[in-house]
């Protein structure tokens, strides 16, 4: 089912501790920008009430040292708010208040709003995060996350972080679709809505697609790529990326960032001996973001057994994708990948879509 826009919950009040009158209008002003109406105490028992009940406590550093934030019991979700850097006596006091955070105002305002709207709104599950990419050139990965896509609509977003493969749209018969691509969005920095993300992108048969230039390759900032995958976990909505393989220059930063925080990372791997072995350079280098990685092994005629792989690359099988005639001409003639429950690309996504949500849960 397509994820429910998560609004902020009138009910979720941070608390604002601080007597510094242009620190509260800072932080006064990042809340409202969070959608977010605080309460400010600075002592008594409506501190101790607030403190208690807020899903998120900022302590303007101008009371840290006063004996009532003192006699406050330590709890998760506290940010202790500044302008200037901390003495040493102050962040002492941050330490044994418990603070998550010193933010210090105005370089640390993106992370303070995103950290304030996070704490207001309704708790949801977030969204799974599925990477793929290829053990070697053309092994078939960006079907398979077209498939992976297909199977686990409505509402889930695909993103093409592969600048060379000329869009995953096309994939998708959702070339002419309107909405923006990467070119347009590689400036996305901090929080980004999901909704208002969904809404821009191409979108066929339930899945978001985010997809490459044809005209031209952008180059794809990790803070760019971290931001569309947030927005749409933050809200509850699974994200399928499909990765490149290394340059010469090694692992792209989107990649690690990706992998970093993927529930689950399939590697598509034909049945080849030196396909196999490309593969195992890619997960047993040192550092290598895909160590972590499960297997989906193409059986090729006279090619190894898909337990052979497994002991090439060192990792374990997870599915065994069958040949599938269909899905080279339905991919040129702009057709949706197919994903019937006994079709080769639907028992994979099937099997993986089980694997994924399990690590997610």
């Amino acid at each position: 089912m397509p994820a429910t826009p998560v609004l902020p919950d009138p009910s979720l009040r941070p608390l604002v501790v601080s007597r510094d009158e242009d620190l509260l209008d800072d932080v006064l002003r990042l809340l409202a920008a969070a959608g977010a109406e605080p309460e400010i105490a600075v002592g008594g028992p409506p501190l101790r009430r607030a403190h208690r009940a807020a899903p998120l406590v900022l302590l303007g550093a101008d009371v840290l040292g006063t004996a009532a934030v003192r006699g406050l019991g330590r709890r998760p979700g506290v940010v202790v708010v500044a302008r200037t850097e901390l003495p040493a006596a102050e962040w002492a006091a941050a330490v044994e208040v418990g603070a998550e955070r010193v933010a210090l105002l105005p370089a640390d305002e993106a992370w303070l709003l995103s950290r304030a709207a996070a704490a207001v709104r309704t708790p949801v599950d977030r969204g799974w995060l599925l990477a793929v990419g290829g053990g070697c050139g053309g092994a078939g990965a960006s079907t398979l996350a077209a498939a992976l896509a297909v199977a686990a609509a409505p509402g889930v977003v695909l993103v093409d972080v592969d600048g060379w493969g000329a869009g995953l749209d096309l994939l998708l018969g959702a070339e002419r679709v309107d909405g923006l691509r990467w070119p347009e969005l590689t400036g996305l920095r901090g929080r980004v809505s999901g909704d208002a993300l969904r809404a821009c992108l191409p979108e066929v048969a339930g899945v978001h697609v985010l997809a490459a230039a044809r005209s031209a390759r952008p180059e794809l900032p990790e803070e760019a790529v971290r931001a569309v995958v947030e927005a749409a976990r933050s809200e509850g909505v699974p994200v399928v990326v499909d990765l490149p393989r290394p340059g010469a220059e090694g692992f792209c930063s989107p990649t690690q960032a990706v992998l970093a925080e993927a529930d689950l990372a399939l590697l598509v791997v034909p049945a080849r001996l030196r396909a196999a072995t490309a593969a195992r350079l890619l997960v047993s280098g040192a550092g290598s973001p895909w160590s972590a990685a499960q297997l989906v092994v193409r059986p090729v005629p006279g090619g190894l057994a898909p337990d052979e792989v497994a002991d090439v690359v060192g990792r374990p099988v997870l599915a065994e994708l069958p040949h599938d005639r269909s899905a080279v001409p339905r991919s040129e003639r702009g057709e949706l990948p197919a994903v019937a429950p006994r079709t080769p690309l639907g028992g994979v996504a099937r099997r993986a879509l089980a694997r994924v949500r399990e690590a997610a849960a």
